[in-house]
């Protein structure tokens, strides 16, 4: 009987080190699974932290363009005040006059949709003429679009 209980307490023994020992060896597999995990956590953090920087900057880029479109079309804007002022004085009826005077209002519509076609060009991006660029008196100016054709014009 003494034998058995020693060889019960043995079997507990043995069974319990067996135990701990798969215990352990469990707790090192899901060690190495967490380390695993926290590696690719800690990649995806990068990635996301690199994503917000780009949306950041494209964020700012769209700032910066919006900026520039909203002075854009306060100029044009201007411009067709300006137009609109010209064409609205009095009672003016401009087909009378073309009638009474052909040649001079054929002269000055043609001009005109000469430098409205250039308004139209330097609006969807064309670049600027030296001639554009260094008009600074009113004779010089596209009067269509004085803002937009002649950036370094001041008007009076």
């Amino acid at each position: 009987m003494f034998g058995q209980i020693k060889m019960i307490f043995t079997l507990i023994i043995i069974a319990g080190l067996a135990g701990g020992a798969m215990y352990v060896m469990k707790l090192r597999s899901d060690n190495a699974i967490l380390k695993a995990n926290q590696i690719q956590l800690e990649q995806s953090i990068n990635s996301q932290k690199d994503l917000l920087e780009k949306q950041k900057k494209d964020f700012d880029e769209i700032l910066k363009v919006n900026k520039e479109m909203n002075k854009l079309i306060s100029n044009l804007k201007k411009d067709l005040d300006d137009l609109d002022k010209r064409f609205n004085k009095g009672k003016r009826d401009v087909g009378k006059l073309a009638i009474e005077k052909t040649k001079v209002i054929e002269r000055i519509i043609n001009k005109g949709g000469k430098n409205a076609q250039r308004c139209i060009e330097l609006a969807s991006g064309a670049e600027h003429t030296e001639k554009e660029i260094m008009a600074t008196k009113k004779s010089e100016i596209n009067p269509e679009c004085p803002s937009l054709a002649n950036p370094n014009y001041v008007a009076h």
